[in-house]
This record gives structure tokens, C-alpha cells and sequence, in this order.
């Protein structure tokens, strides 16, 4: 179910069609108490033993998943469910609940940095940043020539603000409503590494500003770029980093398929010489902290124009500028009906907030995400 045509320009990677895949991180609970769960080595010991490879994160109450590579992002579905459901799984063995939250309810204990040299050193080096738990999904899209990679994260960044906004996940932390919808980008944007990606003019252009953040001590290692949008460090792909981890299969396939569609109308762009459009790091940065402020609740920038419109409206904007791709994927109708029913019925963070309206606990904040992380899934 490889896609042809005008559209999708096979340029991405040394004429073939482009890859595709996606990594995702949950936090681990505690069955009875909600609160993070310091297991995710005993996770990982039961996901081996189902056949599954899931790797530590920064704190010992999260884990990831990771899809094989596709070529079509609609053969993610499947294994996105297969993951959800065998990680889940692996919690429940390990007496963990798995939870698709941006940030945790409840804060962990000190002491839950996981204890590998790596991340030991990050924890000594940049002190309490290290602390906060954040949970995102990132978006992997093959591109074999770096040069071409730049010029591809030159085109997607205009519409990072709307992706992060979508897939707003993370309005509760501590305990409390934090006042954002996505409280992770915020979190997320403590450590001096991440937010808005700059506008490079090409793989040596980005390849210095990286030198200059090593140099400076601003990262410890090339992993530590965590812009928004970036070359991977050890893969062949660009990465889209700034989602919240979505609350279920559906939405994270919905993301993942619009991200790819994008980039393919980027690469028939780039292909006929066309610049990417030129915003401002400052007007790019002020968006993105009013798509994590509202998510698509409330109003959103037209980086384009500098003013706010309604969040729907960079919804139906983003789903125009991706629709002839997704026509030839054979995708629109699934991603025109997902993204109607998030708007209509709300995205993660919309109905963690809606259940504490309605009176609500935290308990039932934390069993309705739960419940959603492995809708659809089987083991």
C-alpha cells in the first residue's frame, strides 16, 4: 500500500518512498495508589519475556516502545497496538499500571533518576531540571542526506505549534491543574537544549550550532539536542519531538500519518526549489508556548500573520495542507474522522480536565488514561 504520484515526491530517501516511525514513552503507576511506580527495570525484564523490547528513560517510573520501521504510516496501527498492549502488559507482570500521560499526576519519589552512567550524568550535571517526568512521542521520518534533512526541518517548522497542540496531553502535575494544557512542553523546555529548532541553511550550518552547545557544555553528548524537530543522532531520519505522548493508538497514528504527509508535501516542495517559509525563532517559540497554554481548547498563532485564531482553525488548516497526500495514501477519511472526533469529544488533555469538572478524582483521572493508552489494543 505504498503510495505514487505527483504528489508524494520519492525524494526523501534516495528514491524510494520515505520511512516511517514512532517511539513512545508512558509513566509507570501503582495499581492502588496512582503514584509513579520506580519499575520500569522489572518492565522491561517482563517485556523481554513477552517478546518485546522496551528501553529506561530518564526516571525509573517511565519507559518506551519503538515501531519497526514502515513505509506507510497506516502499518503503524497495528503495531502501535501490538506495543500498547504487550508493554501493558509487562506493567501489570511487574505490578505497574501503564499510563499514555505528557506528565505524571502525581510527582515520583526523589531518588528516581534510573542509574545508568549516562543518565547519572545528566542528573549531576544539570541538577534539579533532571527531576521532572515527561513523557512525548517522537515521529521519525527517513531521510538519508543530511543537507536535505535541514531543508525538510526548515518546512516543518511552522507547524510544530498545531502538532503540539493536538496531541496536548499533560494538564495535571503535583497534583494540580497547572494551567496548561501541555504541561510537558513546558517542563521540557527547562532543559537549555530544547524548544523551536533554529532555521538552518544547511547540515554544516546545523552541524556548528550543535558544536557550539557541546563546546559550551549546554549538552553532554549529541542525544542532547532536544529541539522540537532534529536530525537524529543515531538514526538516518528527522525527528519530530514536540508531541505529548496522545492519549490513545488513534491519535498517535493520526499524528504520525499528518507528520508524514507533511513532510512528503515538504519534499515535492523542496524538490521544485522552493524555500521554506521564513519565521522568526521568537514568533515560532511564542506559539508553541500558546499551543502548550491552550491546547485546542482555546486559541492558537497564525505564525504566518502573528495573530490568534481559533485552534479548530489551524486544525483545518493543517488537515488542507496534508490532505492531497493523505487522498493518495488512501488515509484522509481515518484522519479527517480522528481529528473531527478529538474535536468534538476533546484530546488527552481536554478530557483529564473534564472528568475533574464533572467531580472527579486524580484516581479517576489516572483509570480513565489508562483505560484509553490500550483502547483497541489486544495481547
Amino acid at each position: 500500500m505504498t503510495a505514487t504520484g505527483p504528489t508524494i515526491t520519492p525524494a526523501v530517501r534516495g528514491g524510494a518512498a520515505a520511512t516511517i516511525g514512532v517511539e513512545e514513552e508512558f509513566v509507570l503507576v501503582d495499581f492502588r495508589t496512582g503514584r509513579p511506580h520506580l519499575r520500569s527495570l522489572e518492565v522491561i525484564e517482563a517485556g523481554r519475556e513477552l517478546g518485546i523490547d522496551l528501553t529506561v528513560e530518564l526516571s525509573r517510573c517511565q519507559i518506551e516502545t519503538a515501531t519497526a520501521v514502515c513505509t506507510h504510516p497506516q502499518d503503524l496501527r497495528a503495531q502501535l497496538h501490538r506495543t500498547r498492549a504487550a508493554a501493558a502488559d509487562a506493567a501489570a507482570r511487574a505490578g505497574c499500571r501503564l499510563v499514555a500521560v505528557g506528565t505524571p499526576i502525581f510527582e515520583p519519589p526523589a531518588g528516581s533518576i534510573t542509574a545508568t552512567p549516562r543518565y547519572q550524568r545528566m542528573a549531576q550535571h544539570f541538577g534539579g531540571i533532571a527531576d521532572g517526568v515527561i513523557c512525548g512521542c517522537h515521529v521519525h521520518i527517513g531521510v538519508d542526506d543530511r543537507d536535505r534533512a535541514v531543508q525538510l526541518i526548515n518546512h516543518l517548522r511552522p507547524w510544530l505549534p498545531t502538532l503540539l497542540a493536538l496531541t496536548a496531553n499533560s494538564p495535571i502535575a503535583d497534583g494540580r491543574d497547572t494551567g496548561y494544557a501541555s504541561w510537558r512542553y513546558l517542563r521540557w523546555g527547562r532543559w537549555p537544549s530544547a524548544g523551536v529548532p533554529p532555521q538552518c541553511t544547511s547540515a554544516a550550518d546545523y552541524d556548528a550550532a550543535v558544536e557550539s552547545l557541546l563546546a559550551t557544555g549546554t549538552i553532554l553528548d549529541p542525544r542532547m539536542v532536544y529541539w522540537d524537530a532534529r536530525i537524529s543522532a543515531r538514526h538516518p531520519t528527522v525527528e519530530i519531538r514536540v508531541a505529548d505522548v496522545p492519549a490513545t493508538v488513534e491519535e498517535t497514528v493520526t499524528l504520525a500519518t499528518l507528520v508524514y504527509a507533511l513532510a512528503a508535501r515538504a519534499t515535492a516542495a523542496i524538490e521544485r526549489g522552493e524555500a521554506a517559509p521564513s519565521v522568526g525563532r521568537e514568533l515560532l517559540r511564542a506559539a508553541c508556548w500558546r499551543a502548550a497554554r491552550d491546547g485546542l481548547a482555546g486559541r492558537g498563532v497564525d505564525v504566518h500573520s502573528a495573530q490568534l485564531v481559533p485552534a479548530a482553525e489551524l486544525i483545518r488548516r493543517l488537515l488542507v495542507q496534508a490532505g492531497p497526500v493523505l487522498e493518495e495514501l488512501d488515509a484522509y477519511r481515518s484522519v479527517h474522522d480522528t481529528l473531527a472526533s478529538i474535536l468534538d469529544r476533546g484530546n488527552g488533555a481536554i478530557r483529564q480536565r473534564r472528568i475533574r469538572e464533572h467531580g472527579g478524582s486524580f484516581a479517576d483521572v489516572i483509570a480513565d488514561a489508562a483505560r484509553r493508552t490500550v483502547e483497541g489494543c489486544t495481547s
